[in-house]
């Protein structure tokens, strides 16, 4: 069963890879922070016809530190106003702005931060994120044509 699965997988891949090809559709991959080399992609493009923008896991890490370090601990709202200037910049990069994007998720470590981040934008609330001092971290859809 588990190699069927397998077989099945490589199938689909195989197959979406040729459906990308075959409608002009071409995915990139970046990655402007050193410390996430390796690890996930900051951005991610899907472009032809338009251009679809992912954005996963934006938080309040210092792009210019090692990993984990992360910037105004124990700040819920600076940290969230600085993950949302993140997402505008790396929107930029890419041509997009906050008016582009069609999708969010945002992901908070306690729910007392309602209010907080009601000056933000929405909300899940879960347990722990990426790093412990991490207290937000957003994933952001765009799509520009």
């Amino acid at each position: 069963m588990r190699k069927a699965v397998t077989v099945g997988i490589v199938a689909l891949v195989s197959f979406v890879a040729i459906q990308s090809s075959a409608l002009g559709l071409e995915k990139k991959n970046y990655n402007y922070s050193d410390w996430t080399k390796g690890i996930f992609s900051e951005v991610i493009t899907v472009v032809g016809p338009g251009k679809t923008i992912y954005l996963a896991g934006v938080g309040a890490e210092d792009e210019a530190a090692a990993r984990g370090t992360i910037r105004h601990k124990g700040d819920f709202l600076a940290q969230c106003l600085y993950s949302y200037d993140k997402i505008k910049r790396l929107l930029a990069r890419h041509g997009a702005t906050m008016n582009d994007i069609v999708k969010q998720v945002t992901y908070v470590t306690d729910i007392r931060y309602i209010g907080d981040l009601a000056k933000c934008r929405t909300l899940l609330n879960i347990s722990a994120l990426a790093f412990p001092e991490m207290m937000i971290e957003v994933d952001v859809t765009a799509v520009v044509p």
